[in-house]
């Protein structure tokens, strides 16, 4: 499977690394403990089984000189095999916009997203904090985020890659 992810601006990432220190602190599960080296903080916005040649020159025109609003805002825990706390990245209109430019670019290419959470009518926009197969984060959220990170965040995402989940391996998008 191969990603299409957005990074943020440095100081947004140094916050949501903050909250990763801090979780790590309280004993928490903390993505600051997942040690391979693309690990870094990103909100996925589509996936597909392979991104053709063609899928990644429509994305070159999406992503290039890509400056859109990153707000986290406030968390959100997903529940399942895996338990996951996430930042809440609000749906600003310029990042809807973005992913359903993405979206419309991989099926013009035929690259089916094969992802029914990522598909523009079911995405919660979220950036990860911690992952556990156990039940965790079981104090209120204002224990979770370090003191001073209550208010919404105000960013930038600023750049974009792909994951391939096979070679685990990133490439920036769009790629030279």
């Amino acid at each position: 499977m191969n990603t299409v992810e957005l990074l943020l601006d440095p100081g947004t990432e140094d916050e949501v690394r903050h909250v990763w220190e801090h979780l790590a602190a309280r004993g928490e599960p903390s993505q600051r403990h997942h040690s391979h080296p693309t690990n870094r903080p990103h909100l996925t916005l589509a996936a597909a089984d392979v991104l053709t040649a063609a899928a990644r020159q429509e994305l070159r025109g999406v992503l290039e000189g890509l400056d859109c609003p990153a707000v986290l805002d406030g968390l959100v825990r997903f529940r399942g095999r895996t338990n996951v706390l996430a930042w809440r990245v609000r749906r600003v209109p310029g990042l809807l916009a973005v992913h359903a430019a993405v979206h419309d670019a991989l099926l013009a290419t035929g690259c089916e997203p094969d992802h029914p959470l990522l598909l523009p009518e079911n995405w919660q926009p979220h950036i990860t904090l911690g992952r556990s197969r156990r039940p965790a984060w079981n104090v209120p959220d204002d224990q979770l985020l370090p003191p001073g990170l209550h208010e919404p965040v105000h960013g930038r995402f600023v750049a974009a890659r792909s994951y391939d989940s096979r070679t685990r391996t990133v490439t920036s998008l769009p790629a030279e």
